[in-house]
């Protein structure tokens, strides 16, 4: 719940500022909306502070990944043990958990970036009004080429998060992790 909760959010935040940007651009090149459109508003590009916050909280994302497959880990002990006695061997253990993890990030991407896309509709809406409807033709397949790397990222980065525990896990020795008690 922790990994798709991280995933979803990180992803939202991103597609949204980045729908929000090409949204906001296909806007203020239309005529209507540029005699509506202010001077002093910024209309256009993504702001290096957007960038730092978008990649500040994907690192954020990974490390909360890091932490809660870890505690899965810790949590499957005996599990570990039981398939290690079993005759599974690392590489297994290592792919169980990176394909768990993988796709919790593809599930919590894809929501991500569903939230994030809807949030700035309404928020578009609220600014540009329905013109942002007439104007979808122009930015949709932008914005779906963003969600789709978006879901391709949130899967990449909740395997990267998940590496070291999956590590780890793979590397005890079948009777300690029976011995462990919970």
């Amino acid at each position: 719940m922790i990994t798709t909760a991280g995933i979803l959010l990180g992803i939202a935040f991103f597609v949204a500022v980045l729908s929000g940007a090409k949204i906001s651009n296909a806007m203020s090149d239309r005529e209507t909306i540029r005699t509506i459109i202010d001077s002093d508003t910024q209309a256009a590009g993504i702001s290096a502070q957007q960038i730092w916050l978008i990649v500040m909280s994907l690192i954020v994302c990974v490390v909360g990944i890091a932490n809660s497959m870890l505690m899965a880990v810790t949590e499957r002990f005996r599990e570990i043990g039981t398939m290690k006695c079993l005759g599974a061997l690392n590489r297994f253990v290592i792919e169980l958990f990176l394909l768990e993890s993988g796709f919790q990030g593809l599930v919590g991407a894809i929501m991500g970036s569903l939230i994030g896309f809807i949030s700035i509709m309404l928020l578009s809406l609220k600014d540009y009004g329905m013109d942002v409807f007439r104007g979808f033709p122009e930015y949709i397949l932008g914005v779906l080429a963003y969600m789709g790397v978006a879901c391709i990222l949130g899967m990449i980065l909740a395997i990267i998060g998940a590496a070291l525990p999956a590590y780890r896990a793979a590397q005890l020795a079948p009777a300690d992790a029976m011995r462990v008690e919970i």
